[in-house]
């Protein structure tokens, strides 16, 4: 039952962190995998069908976010040493 409840809680904090803004959302990602992510993810992973099903749907949408994310911070990057170059 202790690996059920971790699973479930790991899907739960998924879950949650879905609904968050892009910055919370990442940086609760970032938290999340370091909490969850172990060696033996896989093995300690127990959910039903449904249940794993939303979970790799919410988990592979996120890597995407993170992708996209990751895009979007280095445009910004770009900008302002646009404009910091511009200014001097």
């Amino acid at each position: 039952m202790e690996r059920r409840d971790w699973s479930l809680e790991a899907l739960n904090k998924l879950t949650y962190i879905d609904s968050l803004d892009d910055y919370d959302r990442a940086y609760s990602l970032q938290v999340w995998t370091s909490e969850y992510m172990t060696d033996n993810f896989l093995a300690k992973l127990d959910l039903k069908n449904k249940e794993l099903k939303l979970f790799s749907e919410l988990f592979y949408k996120n890597i995407a976010f993170l992708k996209s994310h990751k895009q979007t911070i280095s445009t910004e990057l770009n900008q302002n040493k646009n404009i910091k170059k511009f200014l001097q």
